[in-house]
């Protein structure tokens, strides 16, 4: 089936769900994670509560190594406060202009829910690359509102669960 290139909007190339970790996670941690799953930024999440704290990209690792070389640093300390948001019903081209005028490569689609403010979905450059190169709708399976996936609710708990559990075993050390 031929790609239709007519207004696409962030909801048909978002990738749901997004990666998350704990203030007191080492940057060496989330550099692997980063590099194994090639992402841009890595969402901090308030261990007790689930809500999100800040942002933690490339370009804040980047700095974090020029400034404190191989030591041990966290996330709570590297992080950038605030994440950059964009709903998921705008035309991809206002979110690529978002993206250059926040000098961010990745914009993330926020849920509120039980007042909790957590991250649910997210569009990156490699997305939109991603969406250039297309040929056919096939070449894009896997983004988007379509896409086949886990409740963005139950990953949410999971992820939450498995960062509370870290929590509680460390401090059990």
């Amino acid at each position: 089936m031929a790609l239709t290139r007519s207004r696409t909007l962030v909801r048909d190339l978002m990738q749901v769900g997004v990666a998350t970790c704990p203030p007191d996670t080492p940057i060496a941690d989330i550099s692997r994670i980063m590099s194994e799953k090639k992402l841009d930024a890595v969402i901090v999440i308030d261990s007790d509560e689930g809500h999100a704290l800040g942002v933690v990209s490339q370009e804040e690792l980047i700095q974090a190594f020029v400034k404190y070389g191989t030591k041990t640093v966290s996330a709570a300390e590297v992080m950038k406060e605030g994440i950059p948001q964009i709903p998921p019903d705008i035309p991809l081209e206002v979110a690529v202009q978002t993206m250059r005028d926040l000098n961010v490569r990745t914009l993330f689609l926020m849920h509120h829910a039980g007042g909790i403010v957590y991250p649910a979905a997210y569009i990156s450059y490699a997305h939109i690359l991603r969406y250039l190169a297309a040929q056919n709708e096939e070449d894009l399976s896997g983004l988007g509102v379509e896409a086949e996936r886990k409740n963005p609710l139950d990953a949410f708990f999971e992820k939450r669960d498995a960062a509370r559990a870290k929590v509680q075993s460390t401090r059990r050390e």
